[in-house]
């Protein structure tokens, strides 16, 4: 991949940039604005060097439709406070709105179009519709960067199809995600631990296929782990359970027995007779059992004290730390304990700590960690697990062969 340092005469140069700007909201405040700061090296340099910047992102999934909910407003409005120089905003991706916007830039200026996914062929399957609508992108510039890595797993107009266009460079969040996931998978300091949680076991099978033949110990925590108790014997009550994948869990762990690795399980969980998700409350009282004696009708909803323990041991001493899911019902604060511990654990890490994205880095900010105390958090987290399964990304694929 090129950098965008090789970028010569930014001066006056019209640069298309795509970034990851699907931020959390409540109505139309922002509540975790990290994607947006990390795009900030990037921009910074563009618009520093006197580039004219038009940026692509999309929020949320409006499904090809026009919807206000999923408006890049207040994007803009935030971007243009963290730049500290104002942001035009679009009022459409590739009509009228966009090509007077983006015409109307001057040498360090910047414009955002609307949300992408407003059209219908940005994840379109069909190879010509996605390939017309990027001509259309192309249009706004002469040089195309790629600095959303939360979406560099898709195969989408403004991701794959412009970077067949227009001479492609990634921007500096692009080259620090790769940078350290290849720390992961090429020759890992070790100890390696890799930290799994999560409801479902299915969503990580390749991931930890994969990792089973790098890591050294592989700590299950979350919604997943219940599956991995059942391939024990163990009974989990009403805990949810990939019933599906109940022998594969036992695979696992034979394997890993096998090649002298180590499979950690929570010993013990709190448990709660049930759940109101809506509201965020607790169905009856919550308490702490091994987890050999959950009962029948109740569930595990995070992991105990004893685990915590266990899991934060392990993490303590490697050298390099993967994490991705969190370990219960992290939202509620009376099964957040289990995730919080994971995450100081981290960083007490005297080595490479990597927070995988997703729900674990949305976990850490909202825990009251912040992102400087670990050694990366990534924003993408689909895109980091497709890597570490080993899959080729085509947002990077296309780049390589640029």
């Amino acid at each position: 991949m090129k950098s965008i340092d090789e970028i010569t005469d930014l001066l006056g140069k019209r640069i298309v940039i795509r970034c990851d700007f699907n931020v959390p909201l409540s109505g139309d405040v922002i509540t975790d604005d990290g994607r947006i700061r990390a795009a900030l090296p990037t921009l910074n340099k563009l618009l520093d060097g006197g580039a004219k910047v038009t940026v692509l992102a999309h929020l949320g999934r409006p499904k090809g439709e026009v919807n206000p909910k999923y408006s890049l407003a207040p994007v803009a409005k935030r971007l243009g406070e963290l730049l500290g120089r104002p942001v035009a905003l679009a009022a459409d991706v590739i009509g009228p709105s966009a090509h007077e916007t983006v015409a109307a830039l001057a040498d360090g200026q910047i414009a955002l179009c609307e949300n992408v996914r407003y059209e219908p062929d940005e994840e379109s399957k069909d190879d010509a519709a996605r390939a017309a609508l990027a001509a259309k992108y192309a249009e706004f510039g002469d040089v195309f960067v790629t600095d959303g890595f939360g979406v560099v797993h898709r195969k989408q107009a403004s991701v794959y199809d412009i970077a067949k266009l227009l001479p492609s460079f990634a921007g500096y969040l692009v080259q620090k995600e790769v940078d350290v996931l290849k720390a992961l998978t090429v020759d890992p300091k070790r100890p390696f631990v890799v930290v799994l949680g999560g409801a479902k076991v299915a969503d990580k099978l390749a991931v930890i296929d994969n990792l089973l033949k790098i890591a050294d110990t592989l700590v299950v925590g979350g919604g997943m782990a219940y599956t991995f108790l059942k391939a024990q014997g163990i009974e989990v009550g009403n805990s949810i359970l990939d019933a599906d994948n109940i022998e594969t869990c036992k695979g696992y762990l034979e394997s890993a027995r096998a090649a002298g690795k180590t499979i950690l399980l929570p010993v013990d969980v709190r448990i709660a007779p049930g759940m109101d998700f809506d509201a965020r409350q607790v169905i009856g009282d919550v308490s702490v059992v091994a987890v050999d004696a959950i009962p029948a009708d109740q569930g595990g909803m995070d992991i105990g004290p004893a685990t915590e323990k266990l899991f934060a041991g392990a993490i303590e001493q490697a050298a390099t730390v993967f994490w991705n899911g969190p370990m219960g019902v992290f939202e509620i604060p009376a099964f957040a304990q289990g995730t919080k511990a994971i995450a100081q654990a981290l960083t007490q890490v005297n080595g490479l700590s990597v927070v995988g994205g997703g729900d674990s880095a949305a976990a850490c900010r909202q825990l009251g960690f912040s992102d400087d105390q670990f050694g990366h958090i990534s924003t993408g987290g689909g895109a980091s697990l497709e890597y570490l399964e080993g899959k080729d990304l085509p947002g990077l694929a296309v780049l390589e062969g640029n």
